[in-house]
């Protein structure tokens, strides 16, 4: 069942969306060669408890990190650890974020010092597929139509779309109705309408699409051990429009933008 959310619900979306932003950001500080993903996992918590949220991922269904930590070949759900960071290395952060009862929503996929260009390529088309799934996130369109947009884009590209792993409504519980795919046929799915609040979230590899489970339970790999990407944003649907409630400007403002992004409606807190 979709649960579609009031104004005032949005707004408190539009809050823990924007903590989850900024912690990202404060993450973002930290990623060098030498440093450990756990330690990653230990900054972002505290950043989370210091500005009045709750780590949602902690402690969920037993997953031990505040971060899905997402390295090389890891696709979602990796544990923080000792690993260290080697120049090289990409690592995604994917991060849920629960502030006043709400949830935030978001994941980057960041370089460490300089990556192989056929690596960076990877995370560019997954990053401009995000934003192709945003256009296409149309009121009174499909949820299908982001799927296909998102998995068109990237096939094109020559990169294979993981197909077990997806999006998902978001609100007072971090998945919520309706999935939401990276591949799919346009004209399927639910309607895309006022008062839902989506998560989009391409998870795309360079090699082939299969995946497995480690022995953990958790942690998400490719089959063949090539690398994948992962980036996501949480939308909102208000008055016929799609609103981004999470943004990477504070991420690009620790880091820089290796990245031409495409324009968007990013929006932050009221100030009321």
């Amino acid at each position: 069942m979709i649960y579609l959310k009031t104004p005032a619900e949005v707004e408190q979306m539009r809050a823990a969306n924007d903590l989850c932003s900024r912690t990202l950001g404060e993450v973002a500080k930290w990623i060098q060669p030498g440093v450990t993903t756990r330690k990653l996992d230990t900054i972002a918590r505290e950043f989370i408890r210091d500005n009045g949220g709750k780590p949602a991922c902690l402690g969920y269904q037993g997953f031990p990190g505040t971060l899905c930590i997402e390295v090389n070949e890891t696709v979602v759900h990796g544990f923080p650890s000792s690993r260290v960071l080697e120049e090289g290395d990409i690592v995604g952060t994917d991060l849920v974020v629960e502030k006043d009862g709400f949830m935030g929503d978001s994941c980057y996929t960041f370089a460490v010092g300089q990556v192989d260009e056929k690596v960076m390529n990877l995370c560019r088309t997954t990053l401009e597929s995000l934003y192709v799934g945003i256009e296409a996130c149309v009121p009174g369109k499909r949820i299908g139509d982001i799927a296909n947009a998102i998995q068109t884009y990237c096939e094109k590209r020559g990169y294979s779309v993981v197909r077990e792993m997806c999006g998902h409504g978001i609100g007072r519980h971090m998945h919520e109705d309706p999935e939401v795919p990276n591949y799919g046929r346009r004209g399927t799915g639910a309607v895309i309408r006022n008062g839902m609040c989506i998560a989009i979230e391409p998870m795309i590899n360079l090699g082939s699409r299969n995946i497995v489970i480690e022995r953990d339970g958790w942690t998400c790999r490719t089959k063949d051990r090539k690398p994948s990407a992962h980036y996501e944003h949480t939308l909102a649907i208000v008055d016929g429009e799609v609103q981004v409630l999470t943004t990477f400007d504070y991420i690009h403002q620790a880091i820089g933008n290796r990245f031409e992004l495409p324009a968007i409606t990013e929006t932050k807190p009221s100030e009321e």
